[in-house]
């Protein structure tokens, strides 16, 4: 058999491999990052970012995978459809007194999910490498948020999709509800021959939709304004223009996604492990409110939401509460819990009573202030 034909044999078995592991899709890509590298750096440098200041790190890294690991050759991308079916977005954005958890952080956190499967996928390919005596020594390595990756840009060369104006990678079969992890490797695998053909088109729906008016411009995400942003990575006081569009959001936002005509083709999840956990997707605002910080670490083990920590949470729920309608177990909610509350969270506190206390009513979004 010549190298040709072992490596298109390979390259079965990596279907094959992938399918079994339970992921959706997968591509390959090359380790040129280089157009990608100079809009990464653009983005920082128009400080959209926000406080997430490990974006500006390690960009020798981020930007030279054989750097990251070296002697990486390829990478061998895929993608894990998280959506429950069934999952009652839209109506529950329109209770304002129970709670809104973004769809992928309801179930477990994929992070280690994904990154053991990719760790499997890695052996496989390796072992089946030495036994036909491929590589002398074949290399892989598995990331899932874990570096200074460029996973999207790395997904879109490997034919996952295209980047949809919302910044999330887009697929025209599949939609935008999927997870993504890479595996690093020094195998000269074949790249995806075919990159996807972006089907925005002249859509700006995700745009328009954004509650805080987060996209400057299409394909642009100013991270200092996106409710996912806020209520995860932001430390400290949330400031006061955001807190009325949030709405009931007090982990993540789908906005974009929901709004999206491609999303029409998403797949479900058949992971158990991604169903809700903690009841957080018909979750009473007032319940959650009522956690101790040991109630949210047994609620909280094993999901992402962890990642915002105690009183940051109870920062977003108290925001929640000062959006949600009038009611008289509100004020004594939030009067009861303040003294026992940091600063911070007082602060938010005091911003909900006085929203609950004049009955304000919250809008529907706000817009950038024009440059």
């Amino acid at each position: 058999m010549s190298e040709r034909d072992d490596i298109l044999a390979l390259m079965s078995h990596i279907e094959t491999w992938v399918q079994e592991l339970g992921f959706n899709g997968f591509g390959i890509s090359t380790i040129k990052l280089d157009e990608a590298a100079r809009e990464h750096q653009a983005w920082l440098d128009q400080g959209y970012h926000g406080g997430m200041a490990w974006l500006q790190e390690n960009s020798t890294l981020r930007y030279h995978p054989d750097k990251l690991v070296e002697g990486t050759a390829t990478i061998v991308s895929v993608r894990l459809n998280y959506l429950n079916e069934d999952l009652p977005l839209v109506p529950r954005l329109k209770e304002g007194n129970k709670a809104y958890v973004a769809a992928y952080a309801q179930g477990r956190d994929y992070h280690k999910l994904m990154r053991k499967r990719l760790a499997q996928l890695g052996k496989r390919i390796s072992d089946y490498v030495l036994e036909h005596a491929l590589h002398p020594a074949p290399n892989t390595r598995a990331f899932v948020d874990s570096a200074p990756v460029l996973e999207r840009p790395i997904a879109e060369q490997a034919g996952l999709g295209w980047t949809g104006k919302h910044t999330l990678i887009l697929n025209e079969h599949e939609g935008s509800w999927f997870f993504l992890g890479e595996l690093f490797t020094n195998l000269p695998l074949p790249p995806t021959p075919y990159q996807a053909e972006n089907h925005c088109g002249d859509c700006e729906a995700c745009l328009q939709i954004c509650p805080t008016d987060a996209f400057p411009a299409p394909y642009t995400l100013d991270a200092s304004r996106c409710i996912s942003y806020l209520t995860i990575e932001h430390k400290g006081a949330i400031p006061v223009e955001f807190r009325e569009p949030m709405g009931n959001r007090i982990f993540g936002c789908d906005d974009c996604q929901i709004i999206c005509p491609w999303n029409k083709f998403a797949k479900h999840t058949e992971e158990s492990d991604f169903r809700p956990r903690a009841h957080l997707d018909n979750a009473e605002l007032l319940d959650l409110f009522a956690w101790s910080e040991e109630a949210f670490l047994k609620h909280t083990e094993g999901s992402a939401i962890r990642r915002t920590g105690y009183e940051n949470w109870q920062r977003n729920v108290a925001v929640a509460l000062g959006n949600a309608p009038q009611d008289l177990r509100i004020i004594e909610a939030l009067e009861a819990r303040r003294p026992h509350s940091s600063a911070m969270v007082q602060e938010h506190i005091d911003w909900a009573l006085m929203r609950q206390r004049s009955g304000t009513r919250r809008k529907r979004k706000i817009r950038r202030p024009s440059a």
